[in-house]
């Protein structure tokens, strides 16, 4: 055969033959096990439910107001004379400390007058009551001059007291709130010179839901008429003051005693003592600061505590049996806050419920549990020690 045609018949059979072999060696390997797919059931995480005792706190909120407040005005005519330094917004003053004079000549004029005609009026009247005595006078002369005097005597107590008025005082420590008039200005009775109020105490007027109310012991309304305020919960008022979170403590001495028409809520008002801390140490509260309220409310007894998380709609958990299946259980929700429901019905104690959101639960609904994890983990890791240990 020649060279050429060998080579022809050659080029072929070598493709021939490895295409043989290929074909025998996927043969003789062995196919890959088959392994089915498997479907998980949900897995959730559980909370063993366990009864407590609870204290429960009520939110509120509200505006520091003082307790006492004075619009104060002129009670007699004339010019102001001389005005306290501390008479301005923001001013401090003691009781009785005089914060304005009015002009004051009219009415010592007035006084000095009153004492020279009451001692006219006495003189009188002993000349009478002598001449009484010895026969020279009639009973209703000096009945007359007996009138006369007291009518000095009235005069001359209210030219004193007018002028005392020219002194602006009031009968508390407080603080200047407005400054209405100055030096220089007539005045007349009623004029209005600026407004002040007590820094002895300061109330906030925090409302209350009927819910609220259920968990507040507020005092009585016979306790307020009696002593004129009553000892109710301690409260903990909370406002930012200068970038940080500052608290005070006060207490509830009253409720206003109606429910407002329009929002439905009834206001209890809390009192802090010396808002200013003037006598005291502490951070002070100014008049008109914003702050939030904590009440201490009442206790339950065998309440369950339930995270917001778990609940289903307003009422509903996912209740896990021992079989680790759901069942969607309404309970009794006593109250809530932004992190716990807290409930009386529907659960008992030692039950678990799903804490995981779960789409479109059913009752019956198979589930897995962090513990099953657990257990499945430990499985499989027994049985990857036992093969490597064959190996």
């Amino acid at each position: 055969m020649k060279p050429a045609h060998r080579k022809w018949i050659l080029i072929p059979g070598i493709f021939i033959i490895s295409i043989a072999i290929a074909a025998v060696l996927g043969q003789i390997k062995p196919e890959p096990q088959k392994r089915e797919d498997e479907t998980l059931d949900p897995l959730v995480e559980v909370e063993t439910l366990v009864v407590s005792t609870e204290s429960f706190k009520i939110d509120s909120q509200g505006t520091v107001r003082p307790r006492t407040q004075t619009v104060v005005s002129a009670e007699v005519l004339g010019s102001i004379v001389s005005v306290s330094p501390k008479f301005v917004a923001g001013g401090v003053f003691a009781t009785g400390e005089v914060l304005m004079r009015i002009d004051p000549t009219n009415y010592t004029v007035a006084v000095d007058k009153a004492e020279a005609l009451v001692t006219q009026r006495k003189i009188e009247y002993e000349g009478a009551k002598k001449l009484r005595s010895q026969g020279y006078r009639a009973e209703s002369e000096l009945a007359s001059a007996a009138a006369a005097l007291a009518s000095a005597q009235a005069e001359l107590v209210g030219a004193r007291r007018n002028l005392e008025r020219t002194y602006v005082r009031l009968p508390y420590d407080g603080m200047v709130s407005s400054k209405d008039s100055d030096v220089g200005q007539f005045v007349n009775p009623g004029t209005r010179l600026g407004i002040t109020f007590a820094t002895d105490i300061a109330e906030i007027r925090l409302p209350l839901t009927d819910q609220d109310l259920a968990f507040v012991e507020l005092p009585n309304a016979l306790e307020i008429s009696t002593t004129g305020r009553g000892s109710g919960p301690q409260v903990v008022l909370t406002a930012v003051q200068k970038g940080s979170i500052a608290s005070w403590d006060a207490q509830i001495v009253r409720s206003e005693g109606v429910v407002d028409e329009r929002s439905r809520v009834t206001y209890a008002v809390a009192q802090v003592e010396d808002p200013y801390r003037l006598h005291s140490d502490g951070t002070p509260l100014p008049i008109g600061t914003f702050v939030g309220a904590r009440i201490d409310g009442a206790s339950y007894f065998d309440v369950i505590r339930i995270p917001r998380a778990a609940l289903r709609g307003a009422d509903q958990v996912l209740v896990v049996d021992d079989e680790n299946t759901i069942q969607i259980r309404k309970i009794n929700i006593v109250r809530a806050d932004s992190q716990y429901a807290y409930v009386r019905g529907g659960v008992e104690a030692g039950e678990r419920i799903a804490t995981t959101v779960i789409e479109a639960p059913t009752n019956g609904m198979a589930v897995r549990t962090a513990d099953m994890l657990d257990t499945e983990t430990s499985g499989d890791n027994d049985q990857i020690a036992s093969r490597l240990e064959g190996e």
